[in-house]
């Protein structure tokens, strides 16, 4: 009869590879950003802002994601409860997400959202400011 015997450092090189492997293959929350299309939106009713969610390990768009919050608001402008609907339209590419929204003064407009990334866990949260311009 034989016996295999795996010493103390065998074990803990085993253990070190597979700790690697899997704490490198899952993104964090933190990995991703959303980015406007256009930082200058053309004022009225019939407003579209684009904003493309981004991969920073990559640098690529990311496709399918759930956006589940949005919202608009003046707080750029110190008016914060200034706020207004937001929309979704249908994405003219991947990675790009696309809303119709009433920017009915001018000035800066901030953009929050929320969404959920295909096989992650955390939610990814982005705040964006835009102009809006006659």
């Amino acid at each position: 009869m034989t016996t295999n015997y795996l010493s103390p450092r065998a074990i803990l090189g085993s253990l070190a590879i597979v700790l690697a492997a899997t704490t490198t293959s899952f993104a964090a929350a933190t990995d991703y950003e959303f980015q406007l299309v256009e930082t200058q939106v053309s004022q009225g009713p019939e407003a579209t802002v684009a904003v493309r969610l981004i991969d920073k390990r990559t640098e690529r768009p990311v496709p399918d994601a759930v956006i589940f919050t949005t919202r608009m608001d003046m707080a750029p402008e110190g008016m914060e409860a200034m706020t207004t609907p937001v929309e979704p339209l249908p994405s003219p590419e991947p990675g790009v997400y696309t809303f119709k929204t009433n920017l009915s003064m001018e000035g800066g407009w901030r953009f929050k959202l929320a969404a959920k990334v295909q096989g992650e866990t955390d939610t990814v949260q982005g705040e964006l400011v835009l102009q809006a311009t006659p």
